[in-house]
């Protein structure tokens, strides 16, 4: 099933800055990996990820650099900063009270 984009927007920094808490990487391999561990229930339009990089960028969250490649085009990297990983924990921290408060108000039953 695939999510909704309004439901997604809000977390698309998020999901990023996760990613990239595991590894340097750039913008194709992220939006595969997205697509990958969701199961093809969310698509990253290139238009939205570099969007994203760019502003997270300018926050100072992640940093980019240019890679080393012997084939292929060269790839710009994206890596996340320490502020970066500051922000990914209270984004998780943040999201957990989230889905506590949305099962509260969908799963149980008000008298």
């Amino acid at each position: 099933m695939a999510l909704s984009a309004d439901l997604l927007r809000g977390y698309t920094d998020t999901i990023i800055l996760r990613q990239l808490s595991h590894a340097d990487s750039y913008g194709y391999r992220i939006s595969k990996q997205v697509s990958l561990i969701s199961q093809g229930g969310l698509e990253m339009k290139e238009a939205t990820l570099y969007t994203a990089f760019r502003r997270l960028e300018t926050a100072g969250l992640i940093r980019s650099y240019w890679g080393d490649e012997t084939t292929g085009a060269r790839r710009r990297y994206y890596a996340i900063t320490e502020a970066g990983l500051e922000k990914l924990n209270q984004d998780c921290a943040a999201w957990e009270e989230t889905k506590i408060m949305m099962d509260r108000l969908l799963k149980e039953d008000v008298e």
